[in-house]
């Protein structure tokens, strides 16, 4: 396996390269890979693991030739961190729907929360949710849940390797998640919350390792565009 650039390696894109960023806040995984390419004059650019728009943290991106290492980091281990809050439901599982009900989860406690956690360790099957970018007859799903239909989804193995919960201030949760390639936090976090008999979305998300690879060694937008434009600015 490559080694990818990192904040601290020289960045080098002649005969490609793969990058380690930290995608910010509202930034789709596409707009990270339309900002290199622009910057890069339209060389062929493109990511190893989509993350949803509200969620931040490790993005791998591959340009030229280096995009043929796809297949090597798609396939690595995730790790996440984040929120989710307890007594509301909504159709996309987290905060980017209006919440369609609210359930009381006084009763819950770190113990539930901690033993609800631990029944989802280990493989499983999990349906992806409607609003996703997984294809149903070749359109996303998404685009069919925003027209306010529900189709049948075929369910995926996963692996949950760890899943720990770090903080409990009633009614948010704070978390971690070690899992499989195709896991949906969103999903998992909706499972919890239907265990638990109180519902719970998803509300903050943080990708912080893929495989070895660590979201303290990624670079920053700003960093990868000062980086490419000194790049450029040689030729």
């Amino acid at each position: 396996m490559m080694t990818p650039r990192t904040a601290h390696t020289p960045l080098s894109v002649e005969e490609g390269q793969v990058l380690l960023i930290d995608k910010p806040l509202n930034w789709t995984s596409f707009d990270v890979v339309r900002r290199v390419r622009f910057t890069l004059n339209g060389k062929k650019v493109g990511h190893a693991g989509t993350l949803d728009p509200k969620a931040t943290g490790l993005l791998i991106v591959c340009t030229g030739k280096k995009t043929k290492s796809f297949d090597e980091y798609a396939g690595l281990e995730k790790e996440y961190t984040g929120t989710f809050r307890l007594g509301i439901q909504t159709p996309s599982f987290d905060l980017e729907t209006a919440v369609t009900d609210s359930r009381d989860s006084a009763s819950v406690s770190l113990e539930h929360l901690a033993g609800a956690a631990q029944q989802f360790v280990g493989k499983q099957l999990q349906v992806p949710p409607m609003y996703s970018a997984a294809k149903h007859k070749g359109k996303p799903l998404y685009a069919i849940a925003r027209k306010g239909k529900t189709v049948e989804r075929q369910a995926k193995e996963i692996e949950i390797a760890e899943f720990e919960i770090l903080s409990f201030t009633p009614p948010d949760v704070g978390f971690r998640v070690v899992c499989s390639k195709g896991t949906y936090i969103r999903s998992l976090v909706h499972d919890v919350g239907t265990r638990l008999g109180c519902g719970a979305v998803l509300t903050s998300l943080r990708r912080t390792r893929i495989g070895p690879y660590s979201v303290h060694d990624a670079i920053t937008m700003e960093q990868l565009d000062h980086a490419l434009s000194g790049t450029n600015s040689d030729r």
